[in-house]
C-alpha cells in the first residue's frame, strides 16, 4: 500500500476547521484517524499534537487549563479524547473566553453518544466526523495497486494494516490480535466491566447471524444474560463502531412489518476473523458466504453515500428488501446477491410494488453491469458508486 492514501472526508474536515472552534473525527481503532489528522495539522504553521495514550503527553494535561492556555494560538489534536473524559468542560471554558474555530481536532475511538461529556459541554462548538476504515470508493481513486483487489479487499476488510498485510495469514494474525486487545482494553478502558469472553462469544454469535434480524431473547439464553443486556452489549459495540444496526423502514401500508432491526459486523475482515475464516478459499464453503457479500456491498455503499438514510424492508410474510435507501421522498432498493448469475424473488418484486419504489439494484460480483427488466439493474461496486441516478 502507499505510504498515504487520501481519505474521502480530509476536505470536510477542512472546512469544518474553518467553522467550528473544535472538529471530532470518531471511527474504530486502527481505522488512520491518527494518520489522518496528522496530514491535516501538517498544513497548519503552528499546531501541537498529544497522544492521550501516552503517558508523557496525558501528564502534560494534569492542569489542562494551564497547559491549553499556553498554546491558544495553535491548533490543538488530542488523540484518543475519550481517555480523558473530564477535559471537555475545559475546553468550553477555553473557547467561550476566546472564541474562534480551529482551535482544536480532537480523535476519538468512541461514537458521540459514549463520549458524553462532550455532546454536553460543547453543545454548538463541535462539528462531529466519523472515519470508516478504508472503503471501495476510496482505494479506487488512490489507484490502489493489489492483484486480487477486490477479493483481497472483502477477505482482509479495510482496516489498513489488514489490508496492506504481506499475506492472507499475517492480515488474518492482525485481525485476531485486534479483536483481543478491543476486549481486553479498549472496551475496560471506556469504563465498561464487560467479561471479555461473553462479549466475544456474543460477537461471534453475531458473526454467525450477519444480516439476520436480531432476536435479544435467543442471544440472552445463549450466554445466560438478560434480553436487555444483551441488547445493551450490542449497543455498545455498534457506538465503537464494530457492528452497525440497520432498522426497518416503516410506512403505512397495510401489511404486517418486521419491527426488529437486523445486525451487522461493519468490517468483512474483522466478521471473517471472528469466524476463523482465513482466505477467501474457506469464505467460499462457509455458511456466511453470501451474507459476508451483503455485509461488505453493503458497508461500501454507505460509507459513499451518507447523504441518505438506511433501511431495509421485510414482512411477516417475507416479502423483503435488504436496503432501502431514502433522501426527502427519494427512496431507492438494494438488494445483495453473491452471484454471478443473480435472480430475484416474488418477495422482491413484491417489495417493490408495496413500496411504489422505481428504481432498484441488485448488487453482485458481477463483471459487467446490466439491466434486468425496466427500473432494475445488476450492478457490480464500482459501477453502482458511480451511478449518475444517485
Amino acid at each position: 500500500m502507499q505510504d498515504y492514501l487520501t481519505r474521502q472526508i480530509e476536505n470536510e474536515i477542512k472546512e469544518s476547521l474553518k467553522n467550528f472552534p473544535v472538529v471530532a473525527i470518531l471511527g474504530p481503532r486502527q481505522c488512520g484517524k491518527s494518520t489522518l489528522a496528522k496530514k491535516l495539522i501538517s498544513y497548519f504553521t503552528s499546531k501541537i499534537y498529544l497522544d492521550l495514550e501516552k503517558p508523557s503527553d496525558l501528564q502534560k494535561l494534569e492542569d489542562p487549563e494551564f497547559f491549553l492556555g499556553l498554546h491558544s494560538d495553535k491548533l490543538v489534536c488530542l488523540d484518543e479524547i475519550q481517555l480523558k473524559p473530564d477535559i471537555f468542560p475545559v475546553l468550553r471554558a477555553l473557547i467561550d473566553e476566546n472564541r474562534k474555530n480551529g482551535r482544536f481536532l480532537i480523535l476519538g475511538s468512541a461514537s458521540r453518544g459514549l463520549i458524553k461529556q462532550s455532546s454536553e459541554s460543547l453543545a454548538g462548538r463541535i462539528c462531529y466526523i466519523e472515519l470508516t476504515p478504508f472503503f471501495y470508493k476510496e482505494l479506487q481513486e488512490n489507484k490502489f495497486q493489489q492483484s486480487n483487489f477486490i477479493t483481497d479487499f472483502w477477505n482482509r476488510g479495510g482496516f489498513p494494516d489488514s489490508l496492506a498485510a504481506s499475506s492472507d495469514k499475517s492480515s488474518f494474525v492482525w485481525r485476531e490480535n485486534f479483536i483481543r486487545t478491543f476486549l481486553e482494553r479498549d472496551i475496560p478502558q471506556l469504563g465498561f466491566h464487560i467479561p471479555a469472553r461473553t462479549l466475544q462469544r456474543l460477537w461471534t454469535m453475531l458473526a454467525h447471524n450477519q444480516g439476520q434480524l436480531l432476536n435479544s431473547s435467543k442471544l440472552g439464553e445463549s450466554l445466560g444474560v438478560s434480553h436487555t443486556t444483551i441488547r445493551k452489549y450490542i449497543d455498545l459495540l455498534s457506538q465503537t463502531f464494530m457492528v452497525r444496526i440497520l432498522e426497518p423502514y416503516e410506512v403505512n401500508i397495510k401489511k404486517r412489518l418486521i419491527k426488529s432491526p437486523k445486525v451487522y459486523i461493519r468490517d468483512s475482515g474483522i466478521l471473517h476473523a471472528l469466524l476463523s475464516i482465513e482466505s477467501l478459499e474457506e469464505l467460499f464453503g462457509h455458511p456466511v458466504f453470501g451474507s459476508s457479500w451483503e455485509g461488505f456491498a453493503l458497508e461500501n455503499i454507505l460509507s459513499y453515500y451518507k447523504q441518505y438514510s438506511p433501511y431495509f424492508y421485510r414482512t411477516s410474510s417475507k416479502t423483503e428488501i435488504d436496503l432501502i435507501l431514502t433522501k426527502g421522498t427519494k427512496r431507492i432498493a438494494v438488494e445483495f446477491k453473491a452471484s454471478k448469475s443473480p435472480s430475484l424473488s416474488k418477495g422482491f418484486y413484491q417489495a417493490l410494488k408495496d413500496l411504489e419504489i422505481k428504481q432498484a439494484w441488485v448488487i453482485a460480483p458481477v463483471e459487467e453491469s446490466y439491466q434486468l427488466r425496466k427500473g432494475i439493474n445488476i450492478s457490480n461496486i464500482k459501477d453502482f458508486l458511480e451511478e449518475p441516478a444517485l
